[in-house]
């Protein structure tokens, strides 16, 4: 687990297929320690969850369930999901506690839908930091740059495309995100590089 900011920790595992990591995040927060899309720890990144506590699990779609049961019956952490995938995500055999929706306010971040990849997807945007956290919306694939998931694997890409586009009316430096390395600085930049892409497309 390293220290991505101040009061931000990440923890990745290595998708062979993918060919990129896969990363959880724990955001150290007053009112609540926030862990989100976690995957699998490793026995000293699940003893550093411990230690540090964790109230809720946010998950960003569908597919970010991951390791979210094993960090739930570890440290007694509600989770999270846009009601969009909520019955997908039970039907997995995921533990929803509760769920979220767009415009809420949980911690620092507000929850911002991004629905394409699925009709849940969904982000989160911490303005006072200029930190926008993804799952699958964006792919930080190649290191340095933003992609998308391939069409054969989104319920709707038109969908998605303007979705991402619409992130680019929001203040943010750093994206950090489930799938991939992420962008600490220039991540706006890097958003309007992929959305122009899209419009030559």
């Amino acid at each position: 687990m390293r220290e991505s900011a101040p009061g931000i920790l990440v923890w990745s595992r290595l998708s062979e297929p993918h060919g990129y990591d896969f990363n959880g995040t724990l955001l150290l927060d007053p009112a609540g320690n926030l862990c989100i899309d976690p995957v699998d720890p490793s026995d000293e990144d699940m003893q550093r969850l411990r230690k540090e506590g964790v109230a809720r699990i946010l998950l960003t779609n569908r597919n970010h369930t991951r390791a979210a049961n094993r960090v739930r019956e570890h440290t007694g952490a509600s989770v999270e999901i846009h009601a969009c995938d909520a019955d997908y995500a039970r039907k997995q055999g995921v533990g929803i506690d509760d769920t979220l929706e767009v415009t809420q306010r949980v911690g620092p971040f507000t929850i911002v839908g991004v629905p394409g990849k699925s009709p849940g997807e969904i982000a989160l945007h911490d303005p006072a930091r200029r930190l926008l956290i993804v799952g699958d919306a964006l792919i930080g694939h190649p290191a340095g740059r933003l992609s998308l998931l391939a069409d054969r694997v989104v319920d709707d890409p038109a969908r998605l495309r303007s979705s991402v586009r619409s992130l680019l009316a929001l203040d943010f430096d750093a994206i950090l995100v489930g799938d991939g390395v992420s962008i600490q600085a220039g991540a706006h930049q890097a958003l309007q590089a992929l959305v122009n892409s899209l419009a030559t497309e």
